[in-house]
């Protein structure tokens, strides 16, 4: 039962991420980056799959998740520019708790670009929970338009590879060996998945 669940899911969730193609990454990853509680790891991990068997290409791949991301950066840091830290913290007090987004986590983030500056764009795209909130503090402080842009794409490459990594990499152990040859390691891959999925929705919780 729970092996015949777990296969419909993960087949569900490649042919969706196949059918969005390209410029569905693109959206979705331009949506996790703004205050939608839209897991890059549910886009970028089949994705990388997907390469794996040949029917993506890692390199438009990278390319529209970078520019969704930076995309989704630039809606949040024009938010902060011109609404200002009184306006933004409104809207999170209000509706915040819709998007897994409290007034802690937003104190954090800028604590953060507090202590590290400029860097801390890049350095916050590659923290769970942190990635589309580091762009707030650095739109509130009128962070250098080029230097937000550089490091975000940065950030955001390499958290891209990391995940299309993850995807590629569990493609070498095809799902129809493991649900008839090896139980153990599909028991596994099956928890290994849930926690990251259950942990990234904890952690956004628990910064509200």
């Amino acid at each position: 039962m729970i092996l015949d669940f777990f296969s419909a899911f993960i087949t569900g969730l490649l042919l969706f991420i196949g059918k969005m193609g390209y410029f569905g990454i693109f959206v979705g990853m331009t949506l996790e980056s703004t205050f939608l509680p839209i897991p890059s790891e549910l886009i970028l991990i089949p994705a990388g799959v997907l390469i794996a068997k040949g029917e993506f290409l890692f390199f438009p791949v990278l390319l529209a998740s970078i520019l969704g991301s930076v995309l989704g950066a630039i809606i949040n840091y024009s938010l902060a520019l011109f609404l200002g830290r009184t306006a933004v913290d409104a809207l999170i007090s209000r509706y915040g708790k819709f998007f897994f987004i409290g007034e802690k986590s937003m104190d954090k983030s800028e604590k953060l670009f507090k202590n590290y500056g400029n860097i801390s764009t890049f350095i916050g795209r590659l923290i769970p929970g942190a990635r589309h909130l580091i762009s707030l503090p650095a739109g509130f402080f009128r962070m250098d338009m080029k230097a937000f842009l550089f490091f975000t794409a940065i950030g955001s490459g390499i958290w891209t590879c990391i995940l299309l990594g993850i995807g590629y990499f569990f493609n070498q152990v095809p799902l129809e060996t493991l649900t008839k040859n090896n139980f153990d390691l599909y028991i596994t891959s099956f928890l290994i998945c849930s926690i990251v999925l259950i942990g990234y929705l904890i952690l956004r919780q628990k910064k509200k």
